[in-house]
């Protein structure tokens, strides 16, 4: 039996250990205070040990076994059934861990149920034990602790993104390739932590509500208060990373297509320059063609070639290359190809 810790409670003092599921219950009645049962992943036959010695609501033990709830509080005629969800940033992964908790809350009894290692309860069950005057308020002090330290535990995680986010602007403006994915996956992550503690808000409003006027329970829904404040902090400070986001998401994709457009434009004035190059080659590749077509012509081998006896042959050879020359740098001049 995956039992963390076993204990009754009277006018909040811890009395001795019962040894057994069956001794809890009994020693409840007979002592008339509360048990407090903290379970780890309990497999369904020891839950339903649990549920049948405290009579838990079928659907609320199949919700604790099946796990992956989101924050919730449903009642089950004087008991309620609370899933909280726990978290944590993993530093050296840069990502969060989430975790949850299932409370069955009775008015003579709490039975807590953790799917992950996180959070560690027996420092709230410490806390309360040193003090009497709290936990002597019952189930519903034990709950209000519990979502306390829930609560708590989200600040790391908020700064632990917030570092993230940082480290992103710096990565945006030094071109790293890699922030896109980066972006991606933070934000990610910031959607599932929104979606761990929305509900959150819900559960807390409704359980003040419910002992609103109780003046027996007057600093449970005091601390209640204190840790819906708390949770609007978060909410409202993980919404912001949110937008953060999105908005490096899009100067990313700015600075990607900046630095596109300045590689099409440095390729398009190479180009541009290759060009030049080519049309000067051609135009010089030009100027020379003629002279050298009119000094092949007449320099081929044949004895029947009625210029080469002519007295201004040579003469009007030259000047017909240098004039074709000079009309074609001219040309070309003109249309800034030279």
């Amino acid at each position: 039996m995956p039992i963390i810790d076993n204990a009754v409670y009277v006018d909040g003092k811890r009395t001795p250990d019962p040894t057994s599921l069956s001794e809890t219950y009994d020693l409840v009645k007979a002592r008339q205070g509360f048990g407090w049962i903290g379970l780890y992943r309990p497999d369904p036959a020891e839950l339903q040990s649990v549920a049948d010695e405290f009579s838990l609501h079928p659907l609320a033990v199949e919700d604790a076994l099946e796990g992956h709830q989101r924050p919730k509080i449903e009642r089950y005629g004087g008991d309620r059934f609370v899933v909280l969800r726990h978290a944590r940033y993993m530093d050296t992964e840069e990502r969060v861990d989430f975790g949850e908790v299932d409370l069955f809350v009775g008015r003579d009894y709490v039975v807590v149920v953790r799917h992950a290692e996180a959070p560690e309860l027996q420092a709230v069950r410490a806390r309360l034990e040193a003090e009497p005057k709290l936990l002597a308020k019952g189930p519903l002090a034990v709950l209000y602790a519990i979502a306390d330290r829930v609560v708590d535990d989200y600040s790391p995680v908020v700064n632990g993104l917030e570092n993230d986010i940082d480290e992103i602007e710096d990565q945006l403006f030094a071109g790293d390739s890699s922030v896109s994915q980066r972006i991606y996956e933070l934000t990610r992550e910031v959607i599932t932590f929104q979606r761990a503690i929305a509900p959150l808000a819900g559960v807390l409003q409704q359980l003040r509500a419910e002992i609103d006027g109780r003046e027996d329970l007057l600093e449970v829904r005091r601390g209640l208060r204190d840790v819906l404040d708390h949770v609007t902090r978060v909410q409202e400070r993980v919404e912001g990373f949110r937008v953060l986001l999105q908005n490096a998401l899009m100067v990313n994709s700015t600075l990607v297509g900046q630095r596109q457009n300045d590689q099409i434009e440095k390729l398009t004035r190479d180009a541009f320059e290759q060009g030049n190059q080519v049309k000067k080659v051609s135009s010089w590749a030009a100027i020379g063609f003629f002279p050298g077509l009119l000094a092949s012509i007449w320099g081929m081998n044949f004895k029947n070639m009625p210029e080469l006896a002519w007295p201004f042959g040579y003469p009007l050879a030259l000047t017909a290359m240098v004039t074709l020359g000079i009309v074609l740098y001219v040309t070309f001049r003109r249309r800034n190809w030279l």
